[in-house]
């Protein structure tokens, strides 16, 4: 380890100061001071002797001490810099070494603090969807107990919304069991070739109650009456499921128009589902996809939706290799789009 400008600049003033001194020195003394051709010669021999004597003494007290303080370092040095090879380093690069372990312990500690605030929210609304069906279900059974069940009318009523609640409770189980089960890697795709187009108006079918209900009108638009994908058919139909139910249950104003879209491009079909619905905001939209994340709290559980439906959309996409993208201006509508691959 070396300070050669630390070094040179210290002995440098020592020089001077030294140099002063003979100087004063020198002067005092009459005889040498008659002779000015000695004098001359005898300052200059001082001091670069005295320039040289403090160049190699500083150097050396300052190596030790560099020495020392990196050894003194190297006991708490991060994991990754060897005590031994951190004595061949100069305390500049030493200390950006420590600066790059730092900043990296600093960023594992704000993912820390993210998973952490993650894990609480999570639980949180575990907690929370769990619980509404279940006092739900509590109030029924303890009406009924305290003789609401001698009521044919209240019985029925009261049997039904315990039924409701029960649903209610099975789908978050079951959606929960999904997502865990694709986050360890533990469900299997069974690709095969079949007609998009085909899947997707059997579903516009299975979902005309409910769009009737919000007045909405769903169809497909398609450049071809067949489009073959490859893909797992029952989990893009789940996709295309949670999509439009989305699209219908956001369906607010009248004449609610929901349009689903496939265009072949080159060995990919785009697949697009599009409303004029609310909207979402921009401040949302980044989070839709996270477990639990609501855009209409109080709707969504009104409508008694598990919250997880666009987070199981976007884990069966990422299964079959594929990514989802979201489009949406709050008060007009929202487009979501993501590529399978075509069969040939």
């Amino acid at each position: 380890m070396r300070f050669h400008r630390l070094t040179l600049v210290a002995s440098v003033f020592l020089t001077v100061a030294m140099s002063l001194v003979a100087l004063l020195f020198e002067y005092s003394n009459s005889v040498a001071f008659q002779n000015q051709n000695n004098f001359y010669l005898t300052l200059f021999a001082c001091v670069v002797l005295i320039f040289v004597l403090n160049y190699v003494i500083l150097d050396y007290l300052f190596n030790v001490y560099g020495k020392r303080q990196v050894k003194e370092i190297s006991t708490i040095l991060p994991e990754g810099i060897n005590p031994d090879t951190a004595n061949e380093m100069n305390l500049r690069e030493l200390g950006e070494r420590v600066s790059e372990f730092s900043q990296k312990n600093a960023t594992e500690m704000g993912t820390m603090k993210e998973m952490e605030t993650y894990r609480k929210e999570y639980i949180g609304n575990v907690s929370h969807e769990l619980k509404t069906p279940l006092f739900s279900i509590q109030g029924y059974v303890e009406t009924l107990m305290d003789g609401g069940v001698e009521n044919l009318a209240i019985r029925d009523k009261y049997l039904e919304r315990i039924d409701k609640s029960v649903e209610r409770l099975l789908n978050i189980v079951k959606d929960l069991d999904m997502i865990n089960q694709y986050e360890s890697g533990e469900i299997k795709l069974n690709i095969c070739s079949f007609d998009i187009n085909s899947v997707i108006r059997e579903i516009i079918d299975l979902l005309d109650l409910e769009a009737v209900r919000k007045d909405a009108r769903v169809q497909l638009q398609t450049v071809s009456p067949q489009i073959f994908v490859n893909a797992d058919k029952q989990k893009i139909s789940q996709v295309l499921i949670n999509l439009i139910s989305n699209a219908i249950h956001y369906a607010n104003r009248d004449k609610a128009q929901i349009t689903i879209k496939t265009t072949i491009l080159k060995n990919k079909v785009l697949v697009t589902v599009e409303d004029n619905g609310m909207g979402i905001k921009p401040e949302v939209l980044p989070r839709i996809f996270e477990r639990f994340y609501r855009v209409e709290t109080s709707r969504n559980r009104n409508d008694g939706g598990s919250g997880l439906g666009l987070a199981i959309v976007k884990h069966i996409l990422d299964a079959h290799g594929e990514n989802i993208s979201v489009e949406s201006v709050y008060l007009e509508g929202t487009r979501f789009t993501f590529l399978l691959e075509k069969s040939n």
